[in-house]
């Protein structure tokens, strides 16, 4: 080879010919190869688009019209091609009464004369769970009570969601567990739930609790009976209504309605 050594230089990377180096910064590539020289990198041909122009025409998206001999189908599908009604008619007749459930007769009225007409509302019943006992809270014992269980129930109420009520629990440690364990068929099987911290009373804590009980077991003198526990200091307190269980039953709770629920209210429950 032929040169002082360091003269080299690097042949450049965007000819696709090589030639001598040797002979001179002056020296043209020779062109027997017959291709001039171009970049590597090339623009993508058209025939194959990116990858969101493919997304685009596959959408149907702007500037992507379909051209003579195209392969997309545009399909247009209506409701009674998939089993449904194409319109719903119902009619509504001003002797007919509507089906309502009854967690809402409280809020309703049930016929158009409670809106002008005297005199006091119609009374209804409903099935609900009523307490067998008067609130704790309010009883007279209650403080002394707290004192020598540790845990003590306040009040409990019933809804369609089913029992909930706040514990009162005295503030032995930090760390404390409050759990409800009910049953729905006098023992022969029991759940448990767990309370939740609801915040301080003076130097005690409230804990709130609430569990389901199912609408179709809401049959009349139908019962759920319940206990509290309280686990605190490696120690195990219970409220169990000095050994008889806190009980529930199931009654005819009187309703009275209020006048001045119009009929067009009804719409929204039919």
């Amino acid at each position: 080879m032929s040169g002082e050594p360091g003269s080299r230089r690097p042949a450049p990377r965007s000819l696709s010919c090589v030639w001598d180096l040797d002979a001179g910064a002056a020296a043209e590539p020779p062109r027997a190869c017959g291709l001039s020289p171009r970049p590597i990198i090339q623009r993508r041909a058209r025939s194959l688009p990116s990858s969101p122009e493919r997304r685009q025409k596959a959408a149907g998206g702007a500037g992507a019209p379909c051209r003579p001999g195209c392969r997309r189908q545009l399909r247009v599908r209506f409701a009674d091609a998939l089993g449904l009604e194409l319109a719903q008619v119902k009619v509504f007749h001003a002797g007919d009464d509507p089906s309502v459930p009854l967690h809402v007769l409280s809020r309703l009225a049930v016929r158009a004369e409670l809106c002008c007409g005297g005199g006091p509302g119609p009374e209804f019943t409903l099935r609900c769970l009523v307490p067998d006992f008067p609130p704790p809270v309010e009883a007279a014992d209650f403080g002394e009570r707290l004192r020598r269980q540790r845990v003590c129930l306040e009040r409990v109420a019933c809804s369609d969601l089913g029992v909930r009520g706040t514990v009162r629990v005295r503030n032995v440690a930090f760390e404390k567990q409050v759990s409800v364990r009910y049953t729905l068929s006098g023992w022969r099987s029991a759940h448990e739930a767990a309370a939740r911290w609801r915040g301080p009373a003076g130097e005690d804590d409230v804990f709130a609790f609430a569990f389901p009980v199912p609408p179709f077991l809401l049959e009349l003198g139908a019962r759920v009976h319940f206990a509290l526990r309280y686990r605190v200091a490696g120690a195990e307190y219970w409220d169990n209504n000095d050994r008889r269980d806190y009980s529930l039953t199931c009654r005819h709770h009187p309703l009275h309605m209020p006048r001045g629920e119009c009929e067009e209210s009804w719409i929204h429950f039919i």
